[in-house]
């Protein structure tokens, strides 16, 4: 089990993209994780609350949250009651496989990373659409009939074809000041250190910046994201420079692009992390 201040990478997506429709009468701990492919979670029943990059969420059922890749996150689950949920894992290469010119796929989780506020709340007509293409959908991925997988295809790009329409046009969830939590100055500070990776970031650097006690800052940060300032920056830098070489940029290129300053730190804690060498991971 990781400690709160750590995040492990969880779940592997070698299809296209892979839908679960799941159930638990027992809540499940989960820590703080991330995922190299996006991620679409729908509530349909329960009390669970999601902490996306230090933004807490209150979901409601019919409640879609919007995950993008190496985004840290984790759920708190109400035991009480049983937590149904729709979870959709979307490969980013199918994604952009699937998108036009000018109108790709994963807008949608751009535009919520963007926004920093990852939650789309549904009217009544919106829950019925979303039913119906989720249940076809459902059946597709089930069914043996002749042309099924490319019926599930074509399916899954119309649900996002959707939230991304919606995610555009509604910022509603947003006005509603009881769906999520968030302290403005972290999320200040969370977005400064998401631009400013390759230049130094020490605690003292942040404090200075942003007027606040050492303290404090270290203490807050902790309690918003769950991690230490150290923690959150190398773990940002280290999902960064996986990016650049996945993307083929040279290791050594890549480490120091990510704001690494010695290689020999950048590699110990690549292995740590990832549990294996930069050249593997590519």
């Amino acid at each position: 089990m990781l400690d709160q201040s750590e995040a492990g990478k969880r779940g592997y997506l070698k299809e296209n993209f892979r839908l679960f429709h799941l159930k638990d009468s027992r809540a499940q701990k989960l820590d703080y994780h991330y995922h190299e492919f996006d991620k679409l979670i729908l509530l349909l029943r329960g009390k669970v609350t999601y902490v996306v990059e230090g933004v807490t969420y209150f979901l409601q059922p019919w409640d879609l949250l919007l995950v993008q890749h190496n985004l840290i996150h984790r759920p708190i689950i109400d035991p009480t009651e049983p937590y149904e949920r729709v979870v959709i894992w979307l490969g980013r290469e199918w994604l952009t496989s699937r998108s036009d010119p000018g109108e790709e796929l994963s807008t949608c989780f751009s535009t919520a990373s963007a926004r920093g506020f990852h939650l789309l709340r549904f009217g009544a007509e919106q829950r019925l659409q979303y039913m119906g293409i989720l249940q076809r959908l459902e059946e597709a991925l089930h069914s043996g009939e002749f042309g099924a997988p490319r019926m599930a295809d074509t399916l899954c790009q119309q649900l996002l074809i959707q939230v991304n329409r919606d995610i555009l046009q509604d910022r509603t969830a947003q006005e509603e000041t009881d769906s999520y939590r968030l302290d403005p100055k972290m999320e200040e500070i969370l977005r400064y250190i998401g631009e400013h990776l390759q230049e130094e970031l020490t605690v003292d650097v942040l404090a200075g910046k942003f007027y606040l006690s050492r303290y404090y800052l270290m203490h807050r940060f902790k309690e918003v994201t769950g991690f230490t300032i150290h923690r959150y920056i190398s773990q940002k830098r280290l999902l960064l420079a996986g990016e650049l070489i996945r993307s083929g940029m040279p290791v050594m290129k890549a480490a120091e692009e990510a704001g690494f300053a010695e290689y020999s730190t950048f590699l110990r804690t690549f292995q740590n992390t990832f549990h294996m060498s930069p050249r593997e991971f590519r």
